[in-house]
């Protein structure tokens, strides 16, 4: 029997551990059952594909054919499976640079009513070479041609996108990556027991991260600025949880730098608000970013926060009042902030208490469900069916959909 509610699906390229695919899962497990049918859709090979799986209520597929490497032939193969699973559904919302082109590619080709993608963070960046980068600017404007609304997560974002030629202003929508900040209360506790699980004593300032060590977070220069910093300061003690295709490097670096007692490794962990617990200072050394949802992990534990001056960080930030921003790709700059903050508790006492009074509900997770699901009301209400439309069409003439 047909659903008598819309039919929303989700897709994302792969949930591995990340804040656009936790944010996603926390969407598709709340959003009202009652006006929505939901499903999630999936690459395999994820941290959270398990999590995906126990979502009640949500059609989820791990589909093992949605892949991340850009693979010309297995890609179209992957549109036009997609297109065919796509022709019941009424809404498709894409997420992540791989699965927003083709899965708005299969979209178009299915005619289904209405596409909403989300940018959490662009595809393109100022790291990449030029060719590169045009190739994923070219992309991202024409799948804007058969998108309804393009979310942002940050102003930064929207703005880049519409200098970047992509899509209209119409288009935009700013809806912010949330979180549920009363769940990084600092548990009873745990800010001794992860320090004394690392050797770490009371007298120590405790500079940590949680990060995918990917180019995008730059983990070498975490490393870089811990060597630098505590050159300076000797209480200084560093961990990163996290894991990923740059570890060996950083195993290298960190060896080369004889910090093997200073830095620490953790891989992946879930005790995320036992870490924050455990932090002095947090440190994010991404090359570019949405708006990492970590950083609002780290205000709502009032950990003060030293973060490169990337994406939509400054807009939850304010350097010298509610964090620290320092330029992408200077470690240098970040340990001159790390002995700053080191120097004195008060400092960051104060900077930590401003930075988490200016969470409020702008970045609760469960404003964006309420306000996601009034952004599908809207793209149905307003875009004519295009089921009917012919899969023979090039994406590239479509026009612009506002």
């Amino acid at each position: 029997m047909a659903s008598s509610v819309p039919r929303i699906v989700h897709l994302i390229t792969r949930l591995e551990l990340g804040g656009a695919q936790q944010n996603t899962l926390f969407c598709v497990a709340h959003h009202d059952r009652s006006r929505f049918a939901v499903g999630l859709w999936a690459g395999e090979g994820g941290m959270l594909d398990a999590e995906a799986r126990a979502i009640d209520g949500a059609d989820v597929r791990i589909l093992p054919w949605l892949v991340h490497p850009i693979a010309p032939a297995r890609d179209l193969g992957a549109v036009w499976r997609l297109a065919s699973m796509l022709r019941d559904v009424d809404l498709l919302h894409t997420h992540s640079s791989k699965a927003g082109i083709l899965g708005r590619a299969a979209g178009r080709i299915a005619g289904i009513p209405g596409i909403v993608h989300t940018v959490h963070g662009w595809s393109f960046n100022d790291a990449q070479p030029p060719l590169v980068r045009r190739f994923y600017v070219e992309a991202e404007r024409a799948a804007a041609r058969v998108t309804d609304r393009i979310v942002c997560v940050s102003q930064f974002d929207r703005d880049r996108g519409i200098a970047s030629g992509i899509g209209h202003p119409s288009q935009y929508r700013v809806l912010r990556s949330g979180i549920d900040a009363t769940l990084y209360v600092s548990p009873p506790g745990a800010r001794e027991r992860v320090r004394a699980s690392l050797g770490i004593g009371p007298q120590d300032v405790v500079v940590g991260s949680i990060a995918n060590f990917k180019p995008q977070k730059s983990p070498l220069d975490f490393v870089e600025a811990a060597r630098q910093a505590f050159g300076r300061d000797p209480r200084l003690r560093f961990f990163i949880a996290g894991d990923g295709a740059l570890r060996p490097a950083v195993e290298r670096a960190i060896a080369q730098a004889d910090l093997g007692r200073v830095v620490h490794l953790l891989g992946w962990r879930e005790d995320v608000p036992e870490l924050l617990a455990a932090m002095d200072v947090f440190l994010l050394t991404s090359l570019f970013e949405g708006l990492p949802r970590v950083v609002l992990q780290a205000v709502a534990a009032s950990v003060p926060v030293v973060a490169t001056h990337t994406g939509g960080i400054a807009e939850v930030l304010v350097d010298g009042e509610t964090g620290r921003l320092v330029p992408p790709g200077d470690p240098v700059a970040a340990a001159d902030a790390i002995v700053e903050l080191a120097r004195d508790e008060r400092p960051r006492s104060r900077m930590a208490a401003a930075a988490r009074l200016r969470l409020g509900e702008e970045f609760d997770n469960r404003r964006l469900v309420r306000d996601l699901e009034a952004l599908y009301d809207e793209v149905l209400a307003r875009t004519p069916s295009r089921r009917a439309a012919t899969s023979s069409l090039h994406l590239g003439a479509v026009p612009p959909k506002h």
